[in-house]
């Protein structure tokens, strides 16, 4: 609608975590947009390493899509396309908490990440209607389901640290009438709760979404925040799995958080290198754009101080659906991640 759809370009990948001896965690990507599939061995032989962590405190996943991308790059003597993908490895990237076993997902996914002296970055995306029959239809059966999928996700967090990114599009899709309005009380109720359940653990903080740049009136979703329960949030997220440049959202951001107390705010750095796309149908833009490329990196030192990071929410490779060629959401997608890649500075 209002280029807000793509989100769910990482949460239709079903993924698995299992915890391998020291917590390492091993996450079993599928892979079938064509190009060179990733080895799904447990060691993923890329030598993917943490990032400085006073720059970027967040977990990188050595065993990630995009390492064994690098490393079956590589054993094919592919080396210049392995060291572009290797731009898109060595960043940490939000995991996308699945629909099944939470609990051993996210326990996962923290375990290994506290091991690394490195906070999980956590995405959960299954609110009941999710994405309005879209790429990535779906999300718990009802209301009860998802409050005890949330009890999963946070007995698996733990006292571990965690930075969760609350249901993208979950609010903006109430306000756009995208999400019928017999479901709108319901979600407002969960998400309240989620926020609630989140943030009575010790070290876990929470953003919800508030969708882009692209929403041409924040006056209407500062409500939906507050109801929400963006006071007890830490804050608010921004371009998730969109494409409007940093100085754009940064601007987006501030509005809204001067109508909702002052909340800081998190922006998706993964692909505005280029800003957005601007031709073809207008309602699918968002959708594996061309020409776009890999934005500023993962860190905690921003540009404004209302900003708390940069975040590569979506995962840089993954299809946003089946358009423009692209393979079925959240399916690793070898050409248009080295397209990313090499289109980056």
């Amino acid at each position: 609608m209002y280029g807000s759809r793509g989100v769910g370009a990482s949460a239709g990948r079903r993924m698995s975590a299992v915890v391998l001896g020291a917590a390492l965690l091993i996450t079993g990507c599928s892979s079938d947009g064509g190009g060179d599939e990733p080895d799904k061995s447990a060691d993923s032989g890329a030598g993917i390493t943490q990032q400085p962590k006073e720059t970027a405190p967040f977990w990188v996943n050595p065993d990630g899509t995009a390492a064994r991308q690098v490393a079956a790059l590589e054993k094919s003597g592919k080396k210049r396309d392995a060291a572009a993908i290797r731009k898109i490895a060595e960043q940490p990237v939000a995991e996308w908490v699945g629909p099944d076993n939470p609990e051993e997902q996210t326990r996962g996914f923290t375990e290994a990440a506290d091991k690394a002296g490195r906070t999980a970055l956590l995405v959960l995306y299954n609110i009941p209607h999710r994405d309005c029959g879209q790429y990535s239809q779906g999300g718990a059966a009802d209301g009860n389901a998802y409050r005890a999928w949330v009890d999963g996700v946070a007995a698996g967090i733990g006292d571990r640290p965690a930075t969760v990114i609350l249901e993208p599009d979950a609010l903006l899709h109430l306000v756009d009438g995208c999400t019928p309005e017999q479901f709108h009380e319901e979600r407002y109720d969960l998400l309240k709760g989620a926020v609630a359940k989140l943030k009575s653990l010790k070290n876990t903080k929470v953003y919800l979404d508030a969708g882009n740049a692209g929403w041409q009136n924040p006056d209407q979703i500062f409500e939906p925040l507050n109801r929400a329960g963006i006071d007890r949030a830490d804050g608010f997220s921004v371009n998730v799995s969109n494409f409007y440049s940093t100085e754009d959202s940064i601007a987006y951001g501030k509005q809204l958080s001067a109508k909702v107390g002052g909340k800081h705010f998190v922006i998706d750095t993964s692909r505005n290198g280029k800003g957005p796309y601007t031709e073809g149908d207008p309602g699918e833009r968002w959708c594996n754009p061309p020409g776009r490329a890999l934005g500023e990196t993962p860190t905690t030192k921003t540009a404004d101080p209302l900003v708390d990071a940069y975040l590569w929410v979506k995962r840089p490779g993954e299809s946003d659906g089946e358009c423009k060629g692209g393979p079925k959401a959240g399916q690793w997608w070898a050409d248009y991640a080295l397209k990313l890649a090499k289109a980056s500075s």
